[in-house]
């Protein structure tokens, strides 16, 4: 009994001594997402994403700035991968594998189609960019905690690509060609 109360101030300090190191172990990474379409004729477009959530901060204008290239979800940069050539909002684009950035601002929007793959979400080279696309801004009737794309099919050849996180919803049209 002696051996093990001669311990415990040993065992106590040992504990104290690792409450920093547990307290430094890093966030976990956003949980992955995925949107995906395909049309009448077999054809698909799929984007993955990573989802963060709001935990309860402002999420425009502040942690995503008005006026900055953001990457548009968390963790490694947006992916687009499309097996036909596509009118996003009225701009060609071809078929092919591309990075998603967005430039957000609080009355427009910007979806930016970019031709760099594979990098982390926050290594963005516009000297890659294949275009710039404006798109439509709105306004979601309650507070969405975390980060959604969706690719709403609208038609045979189209669907509507959505971006949805806290109050905003932003969108643009996409036809297959």
């Amino acid at each position: 009994m002696k051996s093990v109360r001669s311990l415990l101030p040993a065992l106590l300090a040992v504990l104290i001594a690792s409450a920093p190191l547990v307290a430094q172990q890093k966030q976990p990474l956003s949980p992955p997402g995925e949107a995906a379409v395909k049309f009448d004729d077999g054809k698909t477009v799929t984007i993955k994403y990573s989802r963060p959530s709001m935990r309860g901060r402002k999420i425009y204008g502040d942690l995503v700035p008005y006026g900055k290239v953001w990457r548009t979800g968390a963790n490694a940069a947006t992916s687009l991968t499309t097996d036909t050539a596509l009118d996003i909002g009225g701009t060609m684009i071809p078929p092919g594998d591309y990075a998603l950035y967005t430039l957000p601002g609080e009355k427009s929007w910007q979806l930016i189609v970019n031709k760099q793959t594979g990098q982390w979400g926050t290594n963005y080279d516009p000297g890659q960019d294949l275009t710039r696309i404006p798109m439509k801004v709105g306004q979601l009737p309650s507070g969405l905690e975390v980060f959604t794309i969706a690719l709403d099919k609208t038609g045979a050849k189209s669907a509507t690509l959505k971006l949805e996180w806290d109050l905003t919803n932003v969108s643009v049209s996409i036809a297959e060609k």
